[in-house]
């Protein structure tokens, strides 16, 4: 038998379109409204005839109610994006891979937090999602460690441990993990820079996604710290990489004007999308209704971007991107529900 090519035209093709049809097959934004108006076992019910049914019917003997959705969830999500990763050829599992390595900064970090918190090691593992490169075997080792140390210790190998070994001690002798959150989160993005610029073909269309998933986490976190930090802690949270520099995101954190900001953002960003958004911050007061449009505006330049370069790697991101956001949103229909929250409430909990 003739061997497969992996790296042709035509496996980029079958990828990039088997991505768009997943795309079609998510929930739609008015699915999620009839929900918002039913009790949960009615939204249970439609859940379980969708994507979602096998997990829900192999984890039903061993769980009920909100975890059984929690944990199914999970599982879904992990066996879809490994499932993604197998299907995709040549570069594109490259900057795939890359991408979805945020995960085991996520899994790595719920752990340790358990771990230091006392959290039952059973708890632990029903949060974590094995979809970036420490599978589930790996992350249950991890889970089974004694010590956060040992955590660290059985992290060697792994592209981030560098970054894991140096904050470590300190970590530990803060009692706190969020500067050791950030640095994972530089070093993440710098790998990933590093990986589209390194001449692989496709690298330039990452590249744009990547600056713009920076500038959003970026913006995010400055209407978040607006006028409650020092300038030297500011710069400690700021993400290099994207379109702003560190010194001009760490201005605008500090500037008392939030027409300065908008302008500022929409002058140097020039993206539909983000314009849309910027005009709702002259009176938004919402952090959390802010990083929810900022959310939003990203994935539609990223589904702008996926239209325009159809067999790239951002169909494959934009699926991705929208398959999270979908596990989520049905996580926030089912809490809200179980906690007796008004339709309104949940849906500001919800990317739609």
């Amino acid at each position: 038998m003739a061997a497969v090519n992996t790296t042709g035209p035509a496996p980029y093709i079958y990828a990039c379109t088997r991505m768009k049809v997943r795309k079609a097959s998510l929930i739609p934004r008015e699915e999620y409204m009839r929900m918002l108006n039913m009790e949960l076992p009615e939204i249970a019910r439609i859940i379980e005839e969708t994507h979602y049914k096998a997990e829900i019917d192999e984890l039903n003997s061993s769980f009920s109610g909100i975890n059984l959705f929690e944990i199914a969830l999970s599982w879904n999500l992990a066996k879809d994006y490994q499932r993604v990763i197998a299907m995709v050829p040549g570069h594109l599992k490259g900057f795939t891979k890359c991408y979805l390595l945020r995960w085991d900064i996520q899994n790595v970090l719920t752990i340790m937090r358990g771990k230091s918190q006392g959290v039952p090691q059973g708890r632990i593992k029903e949060i974590t999602i094995p979809a970036g490169s420490l599978d589930k075997a790996a992350l249950d080792k991890l889970i089974a460690d004694d010590s956060v140390d040992r955590i660290v210790e059985n992290l060697r190998g792994h592209e981030l441990y560098p970054v894991f070994e140096r904050e470590m001690a300190g970590a530990v002798e803060s009692g706190s993990f969020a500067r050791m959150e950030n640095e994972l989160y530089k070093a993440y993005y710098a790998d990933i820079i590093h990986a589209a610029k390194s001449g692989v073909k496709g690298g330039y269309v990452f590249l744009q996604y990547i600056r713009l998933a920076i500038d959003t986490k970026n913006l995010m976190t400055v209407f978040r710290v607006k006028g409650s930090l020092e300038s030297d802690d500011l710069r400690e949270l700021m993400i290099p990489g994207g379109t702003f520099s560190v010194d001009e995101l760490v201005r605008l954190a500090g500037s008392e004007s939030s027409d300065e900001i908008i302008e500022t953002i929409r002058n140097r960003l020039n993206i539909e999308s983000f314009t849309e958004v910027l005009e709702k911050f002259r009176e938004e007061k919402s952090v959390h209704k802010i990083e929810t449009a900022l959310t939003k505006a990203k994935l539609a330049q990223l589904d702008k971007l996926a239209k325009r370069y159809q067999f790239s790697v951002c169909p494959i991101l934009l699926y991705l991107e929208l398959k999270q956001y979908e596990v989520s949103n049905i996580r926030a229909v089912a809490r809200g529900k179980a906690s007796k929250l008004d339709a309104e409430s949940i849906e500001a909990c919800m990317v739609v």
